[in-house]
């Protein structure tokens, strides 16, 4: 086998190494004010490039890591240019054509270029709908040549689904990916399979703990980097250290066997899940770097023996709880910091409650619809600690109905709405005791009711579920929900 990085198509005309850059601890690097060289971090990057690991990774937060690496880009033209990937990561809010052109021009300035090759977009709550307008005007600026390629970053399978239903050109996903956080196996990864997407996988090594450096070593104390005070929560989400040891051990033996490193071990086996385009391997430029031991990954292949070592390591572990991406956007939070802090003031909720003026004992939520006004409608109502929300469907501005042929995407569409409205009125999904769901067609029942079942599964509401003769224009799906908030809880104000 080769030790030179292979090759990977991700999109036509963007052909990356499938072993990536990530620049993440730039930022931590810079965490306190002092900013890296950008000709001496282009530097550093040059020497990646000549050794064949041509890809690189990198986000609007990751302190100046654009700038480096658009220092990079102005050495190289032609066929040894280098690719660079960036995420977009914008506060929850209006995502209108002038806001979403700005933060990709921005992304331009800092890159100096006229095209980034793979843009990846976040988006930190799916109650928020305009997540799903940006991508839209996103594919318009990639239209324009703005941007080669289309990507996520940390999206679940029914949010990939909903957005390439609903017309989104993406070519990748990019989640948390490793021996330890395991979530990407399941519907993401079935997913990507049925709509010819590829995952990046990052968080590969879990910040440096899948290495030969922490066999056999007590559980540390004091963590003072960003990357492994962040990968130290997912190793206690999985289990503890007992557990991440077992791993450890397991890897070792493979890696002896092969004349490898623990840490080769740990990115061969994402690199050879079906779904996996490449993994990102993180480096603390002027600091660490391990061009020459990443280069030993594809020196050799896990064979059926090493898999079942693995497994059987792996069942000492529990899955980290919920699904790709939900790291970010519920408890617990698997970040640096245990929260948020460290990238937003605040979460903003998508709409706010009123008072009812007819009622003085009510609020009630209005979404800024056209229709809220010509029927005279609420999207949700509470009085006391009962709340009602309206009949739903997976409806964008003014008539389009999202995802016209995938009923579960609009149920998805349609659940995150309700989700928002009940957050405005004080509650979450855990207070819904009633839905009822209205479909089209029988065929979709089972798809439908997954999506119901992917954020009602543990709640359990009652629920009636009913075909009938049609729903205005191309909408498959519509859901009315009732909840009764605990007493404990208060109105919001």
């Amino acid at each position: 086998m080769t030790l030179q990085p292979p090759r990977q198509t991700l999109a036509d005309g963007l052909e990356i190494s499938r072993v990536l850059t990530g620049l993440w601890q730039v930022a931590d690097i810079e965490k306190d004010g002092a900013q890296l060289d950008p000709e001496k971090g282009a530097d550093h990057l040059e020497a990646y490039l000549k050794a064949g690991f041509s890809t690189f990774d990198m986000a609007d937060h990751y302190g100046s890591a654009e700038i480096i690496s658009g220092r990079l880009l102005a050495r190289h033209e032609g066929h040894d240019r280098p690719q660079i990937f960036t995420k977009w990561c914008p506060e929850p809010g209006p995502m209108t054509a002038d806001v979403v052109r700005a933060g990709v021009q921005e992304r331009l300035d800092r890159l100096g270029t006229d095209c980034i090759d793979l843009l990846q977009f976040h988006w930190w709550s799916f109650e928020h709908p305009a997540w799903l307008d940006a991508l839209h005007e996103m594919t318009k600026l990639k239209d324009e040549g703005l941007i080669k390629a289309l990507g996520v970053t940390n999206f679940d399978a029914a949010h990939l689904r909903l957005a390439l239903s609903d017309g989104i050109p993406l070519v990748s996903n990019q989640v948390s990916f490793s021996m330890i956080d395991r979530r990407a196996l399941g519907p993401l990864s079935d997913l990507c399979a049925q709509r010819d997407v590829r995952l990046l996988g990052y968080g590969t090594l879990c910040g440096g703990f899948l290495s030969d450096r922490w066999l056999g070593k007590p559980e540390p104390v004091d963590i003072t980097d960003w990357s492994k005070m962040k990968y130290k929560r997912f190793i206690d989400a999985a289990g503890g250290w007992d557990g991440f040891q077992a791993i450890l051990e397991a890897a070792n033996s493979i890696a002896q066997k092969h004349s490898v490193s623990l840490a080769n071990v740990a990115s061969r086996w994402v690199l050879e899940q079906p779904a996996i385009a490449g993994v990102i391997v993180g480096a603390r430029l002027g600091e660490s770097e391990h061009m020459a031991d990443n280069a030993k990954l594809f020196s050799f292949a896990l064979d059926e023996e090493d898999t079942a070592q693995l497994d059987a390591a792996f069942s000492q572990t529990t899955q980290v709880p919920g699904d790709c991406g939900d790291e970010y956007r519920r408890p617990p939070f698997l970040t640096a910091s245990g929260d948020l802090s460290h990238h937003l003031s605040g979460m903003p909720r998508a709409h706010d409650a009123g008072p009812a003026p007819h009622r003085p004992d009510a609020t009630h939520v209005l979404t800024g619809s056209d229709w809220e006004e010509i029927a005279g409608y609420c999207r949700a109502h509470r009085i006391g600690n009962r709340i009602l929300v309206s009949g739903t469907t997976a409806v964008a501005g003014a008539s389009r109905a999202v995802a016209p042929d995938d009923a579960a995407a609009q149920t998805t569409f349609i659940l995150d709405k309700i989700l928002a409205a009940l957050s405005a009125l004080g509650a979450t999904a855990n207070d819904v005791v009633r839905t009822r769901i209205f479909i089209t067609d029988e065929k979709d029942v089972f798809d439908i009711s997954r999506a119901h079942g992917r954020v009602f599964s543990d709640i359990k509401p009652a629920n009636t579920l009913v075909v009938v003769a049609g729903l205005i224009g191309d909408h498959k799906v519509e859901i009315e929900t009732e909840a009764l908030v605990k007493d404990s809880a208060q109105e919001p104000e």
